[in-house]
């Protein structure tokens, strides 16, 4: 039997009722819809679904943006047109299994052993031979010997008694094997409708149903859950949903969130879950490598409580409803900063904050406020030397190259040196106007190798863009106050003037005290410079300051002539940082500390230092914010669904994969053999054709054909 991949062909009714049923149910239709639903599944893949509208804008633009959401690209699987294509490709493939089934079934059941003896001539894997036996005889041997071998066979006798012709007098040998390649067909196709169904019945169809017919309507608004009113939350009874739940630790909930591109649906759940640990391990590379929550489900119905632990793949399972593990989130953890105000004439306070939070500051007639955004415990870095660009010709190691570019794809070329480098934590600084600036600050001094430790506090204008970071020193302590001090000391014109003073005494030799006013006037123009400070006095309240190093450079591309930039440049940069030093030990002596011994770690603060108080004149904000503190509260987000048609899916699943392995793997095979009585030279002889043929062509049947031949009828393969 050949499948047809025509449709339907009513005989009754319109000329365009018969062309739509042929075209419905036919295979070229049934193709062409899962040719388009692929398509879109394509784009429902590469395109992420479910995003906030901002984001689309930002990545398409406006138009494009617009164009896309009016064809609904950016919820493609419950579009109205995506979920319309699934049912009429139900529907056709449907069509077209009750079309061919029949046929298909009355195939199965038949031997064809009325084919014409003429027609054996036909076949492409034909032989014949003469047999020394009655045709009986022959044909109940070769019967038996073909159900030996697996065939299902059907034995004929033809006369004239049965109406055949007398070139047809003799037995028929019918057989057949194979016949599951056409079960194959109809497994596949059924496969299809059930996958179909099954993602119908899983998808937003329901949820759209009762939005349409049951008065439910998108939730848009903000507060709490608690609060959401009735049309927007759907019944715990309700047979399909798939949605988010998040659950801080030592709380419980009973409300997910079915996100619906505009807004929210709150899906009520027959039972609560308690979050009593969420449990997280980590690669050496920072990478989650395991998410695990131990739950408590509460049922609302009996008041039982179930222990459970759910992981990643794999799931608790209560009244119908599966909660997978979906990830973590930070669940309110209570943080504990100090704010230094990079105006000296500000002193240090303390906030304390919950991440999610936000607080208001003061910063003179300004008012800000402070988002705390998150806390990050672990922050994993690499730490590698670079590796060097040039290559050495002497040094090349062949073996060695090929064996670090071959193997396994995780092998890294260059070396890692990862190492975990502490708490951040990330907050906003948000104006009066709405504006904010990302901040990003690490808890603890950072070594990067060369220098001194250093806190990273990073700063960004908007989300697309890196973070920018401050490197401030950390001191002998492992604390940046020695820094603050000194920055707060060199705003100050009278801390300047004695530093300078000191300086001056100091680096002059006592046989020349001639030259202590000039090495002062020029000790104080380099700290006024880099201190941003135009003149003798202190700056201007309310005026931004323009210093560091670039202040000192425009100075001398301003009255030092060309050829002698590069002498003085050096000259002023050894008396800056001989005052900045002064000017430190100056800081510690009014702390009660120590001074600073002249090793290669102090020469690195120093160093570190310097930099950081150029670099400080362009930090955007008034204050930073260091991480002294914090209580980490971690949230497990589960993702909880009612998938009825998941079994459904798995079904057609198994007879998607036993479809196609019947049609590819398992040849339709029948076979004839004519046995007819001949008499030779007064000897009664049996005349065999045997003739057989296959649904394809291989070398498995020429083989096969080959052996039947030496089998059946005697002749010996060649």
């Amino acid at each position: 039997m050949t499948v047809s991949t025509q449709g339907l062909e009513l005989r009754t009714g319109s000329r365009a009722l018969r062309a739509a049923i042929e075209l419905l149910s036919s295979m070229r239709f049934s193709i062409s819809l899962l040719t388009v639903i692929c398509i879109a599944s394509v784009i429902g893949t590469v395109l992420k679904q479910q995003e906030p509208a901002n984001n689309y804008v930002n990545q398409f633009g406006p138009f494009w943006a617009e164009v896309f959401g009016a064809v609904s690209l950016y919820s493609v699987y419950s579009a109205w047109w995506f979920l319309l294509i699934l049912a009429f490709l139900v529907i056709s493939t449907s069509l077209c299994i009750a079309r061919n089934t029949p046929k298909i079934l009355t195939d199965f059941k038949t031997y064809k052993e009325n084919i014409r003896v003429q027609s054996l001539k036909a076949f492409g894997h034909r032989a014949q031979a003469d047999l020394v036996e009655s045709p009986e005889m022959a044909a109940r041997r070769i019967g038996q010997m073909l159900v030996g071998g697996g065939w299902k066979v059907k034995l004929q006798q033809r006369g004239l008694s049965t109406g055949s012709g007398p070139d047809e007098t003799g037995w028929m040998v019918a057989a057949k094997a194979g016949a599951a390649n056409k079960f194959g067909y109809i497994a596949a196709h059924s496969a299809i409708v059930l996958v179909c169904l099954g993602g119908l019945l899983d998808g937003d169809l329901i949820v759209r149903a009762q939005m349409a017919f049951n008065g439910k309507t998108i939730y848009s608004g903000g507060g709490r859950i608690v609060d959401v009113k009735p049309e927007h939350r759907l019944s715990d009874s309700n047979p399909t949903f798939r949605g988010n739940l998040m659950v801080t630790e030592g709380t419980q909930s009973s409300t997910a969130v079915l996100n619906q591109g505009n807004g929210i649906l709150v899906q009520d759940l027959p039972f609560a879950v308690e979050l009593k640990k969420f449990i997280v391990e980590y690669y050496i590379t920072g990478m989650p490598k395991l998410f695990a929550s131990e739950i408590v489900i509460h049922d609302l119905e009996t008041g039982e409580k179930i222990l459970r632990r759910v992981e990643v793949n794999h799931p608790a399972r209560h009244k119908g409803v599966e909660i997978y593990q979906s990830g973590f989130d930070d669940g309110g953890s209570r943080v504990k900063l100090k704010a230094v105000p990079m105006n000296a004439a500000t002193k240090p306070f303390e906030i304390e904050g919950v991440i999610g939070g936000n607080s208001e500051l003061s910063n003179g007639a300004e008012k800000l406020s402070v988002e705390f955004v998150g806390l990050r415990v672990i922050n994993v870095e690499n730490f590698a030397a670079d590796t060097p660009s040039g290559v050495d010709v002497r040094k090349v190691d062949l073996r060695a190259s090929l064996d670090a570019r071959l193997g396994a794809a995780n092998k890294a070329v260059t070396a890692k040196e990862l190492r975990n480098v502490g708490p951040s934590i990330t907050y906003k600084l948000r104006d009066g106007a709405g504006q904010a600036r990302e901040f990003h600050n690490y808890m603890l001094p950072v070594s990067m190798g060369e220098g001194a430790p250093a806190f990273l506090m990073g700063v960004r204008d908007t989300p697309a863009e890196p973070f920018r970071y401050l490197r401030v020193p950390a001191d002998e302590q492992g604390s940046s106050e020695s820094f603050f001090r000194l920055k707060a000391a060199l705003a100050d014109f009278a801390s300047r003037a004695l530093a300078v003073e000191r300086y001056a005494r100091g680096a002059v030799d006592p046989n020349r005290p001639d030259l202590t006013a000039p090495l002062a006037a020029s000790a104080s123009r380099a700290l006024t410079l880099f201190a941003g400070a135009s003149t003798g006095a202190p700056p201007a309240k309310g005026a931004k300051p323009t210093g560091g190093l670039q202040a000192i450079a425009e100075f001398l591309e301003t009255n030092v002539p060309e050829d002698e930039r590069a002498r003085a440049s050096d000259v002023l940069i050894r008396i800056l940082n001989g005052a900045l030093f002064e000017l430190t030990q100056l800081t510690r002596e009014r702390a009660g500390l120590k001074p600073l011994a002249p090793t290669d770690t102090t020469q690195a603060f120093m160093t570190q230092a310097v930099l950081a108080l150029s670099d400080a004149q362009a930090y955007p904000a008034p204050m930073v914010l260091q991480l002294t503190d914090f209580t980490q509260v971690q949230a497990s987000v589960f993702q909880v669904a009612r998938a009825p048609g998941k079994n459904i899916v798995y079904l057609g699943c198994t007879l998607l994969i036993l479809g196609i392995f019947a049609m590819l793997y398992i040849r339709d095979r029948r076979l004839w053999v004519w046995l007819a009585p001949r008499k030779v030279n007064g000897l009664d002889l049996t005349s065999a054709t045997l003739a057989l043929s296959s649904n394809r062509k291989t070398m498995d049947g020429d083989r096969e054909f080959e052996q039947l031949k030496s089998k059946l009828l005697g002749i010996k393969e060649t």
